[in-house]
């Protein structure tokens, strides 16, 4: 704090655990690379490869910087909110436009190759996945970014975004374990089922994809882990309710 004492320490096990979902994150990164790389003949815009920047936008956006976004609060325990707050906004932003070139790359090569558009079940979880992920990200930045969203109407969305959050966290996996399936059943669908390795590599990074999922969500519902209130912010929250709502600093609330 300001009188030079250190700040306090984070709690025992959560560096291991965001330590972990670092390590998986950048493995599914590179395992997407590989996969797209020796299998898939790599990845390019304006040529028939370009169908190959969905899957890897994909994970990156919808997944790893996704999920990133999310355990911000819990890795930046002590600082300013508002600065924590607007790196949360910038990730989830980042995300949406990284996931937004993944879908111009599907839709531009299935119209260069004649195949129909949101047929199957992972284009419409992922479309509603994208689709419900801006809407949110776009209220969080009204409600939580921008002056003029009341203390009591932000203390009511609060819960609601939180589990918007992770309910689309889970869906983008969800969506990406279905296009997974969707692209080896149309790649390699006679050699799958005899173990072949593009099969075996695919399925490690669908795996990869529950564990990453699995250890964010982990850390994202420890009650011991969520970030503690700054001795400013309960001030301000105080002085806000007095404001706002009439009621004495120290009671009913």
């Amino acid at each position: 704090g300001m009188d030079g004492a250190p700040p306090p320490a984070s709690p025992a096990g959560l560096s291991a655990y965001v330590a972990v979902s670092q390590l998986l994150g950048l493995t599914l990164l590179a395992t997407t690379g590989a996969w797209l790389g020796r299998y898939r003949g790599g990845v390019a815009w304006h040529s028939p490869l370009q169908f190959n920047v969905h899957p890897l936008c994909m994970v990156l956006g919808m997944v790893f910087l996704q999920g990133d976004a999310l355990l911000v609060y819990r890795v930046f325990r002590h600082e300013a909110k508002h600065s924590t707050k607007v790196l949360h906004a910038l990730l989830h932003g980042l995300a949406l436009v990284i996931a937004l070139v993944g879908i111009v790359a599907v839709f531009e090569s299935h119209r260069t190759k004649g195949i129909p558009d949101m047929y199957s079940l992972h284009s419409w979880c992922g479309m509603a996945a994208f689709v419900l992920y801006l809407l949110q990200w776009l209220l969080g930045c009204g409600f939580f970014l921008l002056p003029g969203a009341s203390f009591s109407l932000r203390g009511w969305y609060k819960p609601r975004h939180i589990f918007f959050g992770i309910a689309l966290f889970a869906l983008s996996i969800a969506a990406c374990l279905l296009g997974i399936t969707e692209m080896l059943l149309f790649n390699i669908r006679d050699s799958y089922s005899h173990f072949m390795p593009e099969g075996i590599l695919a399925n490690t990074l669908g795996v990869m994809l529950v564990a990453f999922g699995l250890v964010v969500g982990y850390v994202l519902t420890r009650d011991d882990w969520k970030r503690p209130p700054l001795a400013e912010e309960l001030a301000l929250s105080m002085d806000f309710k007095t404001l706002t709502e009439g009621e004495s600093p120290g009671g009913g609330s």
